[in-house]
């Protein structure tokens, strides 16, 4: 692939990425590298699915380099992944039984616009069907479209010289038109429709096509603005505030980009840490269901019908807003209303477990029905419980031998009897 192969897949379109990267792509090849290595894990990936499963069953997505909404075999020399990648490694993931929980390497300079909210919202469908945890590590970078797609963990970690940030729009023109005439070339475009050649490189960009790329740029910025907001539970004046700056370490935890300090290492063995709490709660509301004594005989149940309405979510902290200035905007904890985010989840681990015991002796509990009406885990094994001792004592059956015909009386005795006194006769 040439440079101006490059330039040519970038040029005009509108980009999520780092103004650097951008300039990188459009006046150099990039080095070969390819998608899936695991530069600083050291876990060798899945060949065919992309990625590494670690200890305790997590599995670890790659997502390194620029991002293109579809690539090919020369992208890859050029380590450029695809979105159909990450959309590919991500599904298999979640759909994999072996895997616990998933951990999205992230080391991204961000990429093309077109494809990438329909990928983050791929990944949160992902997420969400599977109920199992999504964390990320920014290692070393989650910028622009990368961050968008990092944004939809659960926990985001950022390693001490990480970055993240870079929340913002870009769309570059590049006129050819001197060039052309140092080369003895002149072009002439024929067109119909009087906007059909706007932007082309050959000519100097109009103002008219200036201010509708614009606009288009202008409105794709609202669209990633809010879905940053939505991910991450802060205010979408908040994400505009930051004006697309990128916040390294530390300072990106203080603009509410990220939840903690930690490398790929360490988010493993948090996650892994997490993994075994939601079993052992699992576990032991499994142990309490199974040691009830009475053996029910029951088909479906009911969940109380004065059960409590599940309670509002508190509103995520947002940080304070924050300028493009190097200076990061005051501390705030958006790791609060991560765990909170955690917590349910644990809570929908125990409920699920509690409804599977129950299941298995003749209870129908929807999980999700539970978590709606915001049934504690505690007081919904005590309505499983109640239940089974309210179906046993109501059906107890008593069971009696039928009577049977006293002696001499057998119908069948009676008329062998009949036809023995007729052949005497």
């Amino acid at each position: 692939m040439t440079i101006n192969t490059i330039a040519a897949r970038f040029a005009g379109r509108p980009l999520a990425i780092a103004p650097r990267a951008l300039e990188t792509l459009l006046a150099a090849p990039l080095p070969d590298a390819k998608p899936g290595a695991f530069a600083t894990t050291g876990i060798a990936a899945t060949a065919s699915l992309e990625y590494a499963l670690a200890d305790g069953g997590i599995a670890v997505v790659p997502i390194i380099g620029p991002l293109l909404s579809r690539g090919d075999w020369l992208t890859e020399m050029f380590g450029i992944m695809s979105y159909a990648d990450v959309a590919f490694a991500v599904d298999n993931a979640f759909a994999d039984p072996a895997v616990n929980a998933v951990l999205l390497e992230m080391d991204s300079p961000g990429g093309e616009v077109g494809g990438l909210f329909d990928l983050v919202d791929q990944i949160r469908a992902a997420r969400d069907a599977s109920v199992k945890p999504l964390w990320a590590v920014a290692c070393e970078s989650a910028l622009s479209a990368g961050y968008a797609i990092a944004s939809t963990a659960d926990r985001l970690y950022v390693t001490q010289t990480g970055e993240a940030g870079s929340i913002g729009v870009v769309a570059a023109h590049v006129d050819e038109s001197a060039a052309d005439a140092m080369a003895g070339q002149k072009w002439t475009l024929i067109q119909a429709g009087s906007k059909k050649t706007d932007g082309n490189p050959h000519q100097p960009l109009s103002s008219q096509a200036l201010a509708e790329i614009q606009a288009d740029v202008d409105a794709l910025y609202t669209e990633f603005v809010a879905l940053v907001a939505n991910n991450r539970g802060i205010t979408p004046e908040t994400v505009r505030l930051t004006e697309a700056a990128i916040y390294r370490g530390q300072r990106a935890v203080a603009a509410g980009l990220a939840d903690r300090i930690g490398t790929v290492a360490s988010a493993l063995a948090d996650l892994g840490t997490e993994i075994e709490k939601s079993r052992t709660a699992a576990a032991r509301s499994t142990r309490v269901l199974a040691s009830h004594p009475r053996s029910p005989v029951m088909t479906t149940t009911e969940l109380p019908a004065d059960a409590p309405e599940a309670a509002p979510t508190a509103p995520a902290v947002a940080p304070t807003p924050v300028s493009a200035s190097p200076a990061p905007p005051a501390p705030v904890a958006p790791a609060e209303a991560r765990s909170e985010a955690d917590t349910l989840r644990a809570e929908y681990s125990e409920i699920a477990g509690i409804a599977a015991q129950a299941g298995r002796l003749g209870v129908a509990i929807d999980p999700a029905d539970a978590m709606k009406k915001g049934i504690k885990p505690e007081a919904l094994r005590r309505s499983v419980l109640d239940t089974l001792a309210a179906r046993t004592e109501a059906s107890t059956i008593v069971a009696a031998a039928p009577p049977q015909p006293a002696a001499g009386a057998s119908p069948i005795v009676q008329r062998a009897r009949e036809r023995a006194a007729a052949g005497k006769n």
